[in-house]
């Protein structure tokens, strides 16, 4: 195993992490519920995005900031 560390301590080791890792993220959830509210933000996303959707106009005409007068 890697820097001569034993399979039996490599995998405990390795278990005691990923368990970590799930109790620490649950309690995350459980703290702060960050998904609680997700709807709204991607409602608002998707709002903000159609507003940035350029629609063309009639005419061909363009509105472009960077014309020369």
């Amino acid at each position: 195993m890697p820097a001569g560390v034993p399979l039996r301590q490599y995998l405990t080791f390795t278990a005691a992490a990923l368990l970590t890792m799930f109790c620490g993220s649950q309690v995350v959830h459980s703290y702060y519920h960050p998904l609680r509210d997700l709807n709204y933000y991607i409602e608002r996303e998707i709002k903000s995005q159609r507003l940035r959707e350029v629609v063309p106009q009639p005419g061909g005409a363009t509105n472009s900031s960077n014309e020369v007068r």
